[in-house]
């Protein structure tokens, strides 16, 4: 493999390939040359980080790969003279926590790849301080290219920590409540998507005394026979939206893949997703702490932002990408602002008290507190997020790059000119405090509403999100873009034009 071909497997702050061959045009990148020096990498980073030759706990989620490519890092990490623990099915989320959990590691990877397709896999690299950063990750994959190795016999063995990491939600849910049981009576149904996250209904839920009828998909399958494991796809959101309102549930939840990100459903089947999902987390935050910062991605809405400042918190919106909006609530931490809550419309929250640890076990356990104590003084726990102003309207589109042009640099220039041109169009101005794209908005006469512009973190795109306050405002809002856009020689904003 050439330098360029390791770095080519970084995504963010992940490693992430094709590890399943047989799918037209994707073939294998996360080979066993690559999962193999990459933990070598990882165990020499670690060593050069720590001063020693450290224990690292591997886990994995569903994916069918994911036995052989554990097996690889542990033979990996091993020769190299590094103790591996085998966690087995685990969540993302546990693989940090059993860090702070006296589980006797120094590092943890964990194999996963999120919502993608079957086929593809990933590592998620964690130290006790927190998961790698792009950067970091950068680094481990440069070690990995110049393939030089220490050579060890480390130790094997095997140990999980999903039970452990279970039983330390409810008892934070004892806590809070001041009961054993305090979902006894409630119907809490799960949808895991066939993931990871199936635990959550039978160690957690259960022995908070929930009724559990209706969870689905509990059990880990790799193939994703029924939908995919993600709260954001519409599909298995309607599934789990059906059977909340087929088992009269009192609550749903749906956790993606590794359970770092979850949504949820209200009794009357309606999804709490996206908006809503930011806005109930950070009605409860703020009857704990009026004045606090919550920091969003730039997608959000402005109804999330008068519901935030009504409840007398900040609304802070940043960039797109769940590491972004964590370390900008790290950051305005540290300056001396409270900021309790990142949390992406994708469904990744991460909470100050929690690590700001992006898990959505503990988001959810987090609102079932809420609801609990909601039951208790005999409210209902949708009332917090019953005055959450919706759009009309919303739509998402996708503008692509002519192929082979250098799209980062043509993509700033444009957003650039955007932020000229706007101000000088009759019914738009430049929102205000905007950390990514350009933000429009657009007067009453012209959309009542606002549009991003902004580029994707990862493709070719330039994706671009409208939402009106009106019915039919949506058709004025893209009609005014694609004029502003239509002349653009190395984009293509059909979609708009089609709209």
């Amino acid at each position: 493999m050439t330098e360029q071909e390791w770095l080519n497997l970084r995504n963010g702050t992940d490693v992430r390939g094709t590890a399943i061959a047989g799918v037209d045009n994707d073939p294998v990148t996360l080979t066993d040359e690559a999962v193999v020096g990459i933990c070598k990498a990882f165990c020499v980073w670690v060593s050069e980080k720590t001063g020693k030759l450290p224990t690292v706990a591997v886990g994995h989620d569903s994916r069918l790969s994911a036995e052989r490519i554990s097996a690889l890092a542990a033979e990996a990490i091993a020769s190299c003279g590094g103790n591996v623990v085998l966690t087995g099915l685990s969540s993302t989320p546990s693989m940090f926590m059993l860090l702070q959990d006296g589980f006797g590691a120094d590092a943890s990877i964990m194999i996963t790849a999120s919502h993608l397709p079957y086929q593809k896999n990933g590592l998620k690299f964690f130290l006790k301080e927190g998961g790698l950063e792009g950067e970091e990750v950068k680094q481990v994959l440069l070690l990995a290219s110049a393939g030089v190795f220490p050579v060890g016999r480390g130790e094997i063995t095997k140990k999980s920590y999903l039970k452990q990491y279970a039983a330390n939600l409810v008892e934070k849910v004892r806590r809070a409540c001041g009961e054993e049981q305090p979902l006894k009576g409630k119907r809490i149904l799960v949808d895991a998507g066939n993931g990871a996250g199936g635990f959550y209904a039978e160690d957690v839920l259960k022995p908070l005394g929930a009724d559990t009828t209706g969870s689905q998909f509990l059990d880990p399958d790799g193939s994703f026979p029924n939908h995919i494991p993600n709260p954001e796809n519409a599909a298995a959101m309607q599934s789990v939206c059906d059977a909340v309102r087929k088992n009269r549930a009192d609550f749903g939840v749906i956790f993606d893949t590794d359970v770092d990100r979850a949504g949820a459903v209200a009794p009357d089947g309606r999804e709490i997703n996206r908006n809503r999902l930011i806005a109930l987390i950070s009605a409860i935050l703020l009857e704990e702490r009026k004045g606090a910062y919550i920091v969003t991605d730039s997608v959000t809405s402005d109804g999330l932002t008068e519901f935030i400042k009504a409840r007398g918190g900040v609304h802070h919106r940043f960039k797109r990408g769940y590491k972004n909006v964590i370390n900008e609530s790290k950051r305005l931490n540290a300056a001396g602002v409270d900021s309790p809550l990142a949390i992406e419309t994708s469904g990744h929250a991460a909470l100050r008290e929690n690590y700001f640890l992006d898990d959505g076990a503990y988001l959810v356990t987090r609102i079932l507190i809420s609801l609990a104590d909601c039951a208790k003084r005999g409210k209902n726990l949708l009332d917090l997020i019953a005055d959450l102003p919706m759009p009309a309207e919303a739509a998402e589109f996708r503008l692509h790059f002519t192929p082979g042009c250098d799209f980062r640099t043509l993509g700033a220039r444009l957003i650039e000119e955007l932020k000229e041109r706007v101000p000088e169009t009759e019914g738009l101005s430049l929102a205000p405090n905007n950390y990514e794209g350009v933000r429009i908005n657009f007067d009453r006469e012209h959309g009542d509403g606002w549009a991003l512009v902004r580029m994707s973190l990862h493709e070719p795109i330039l994706p671009v999100n409208a939402e009106s306050n009106v019915a039919g405002g949506n058709r004025v809002i893209v009609a005014k873009l694609y004029e502003l856009l239509k002349d653009v020689s190395f984009l293509d904003s059909e979609c708009l034009k089609k709209f």
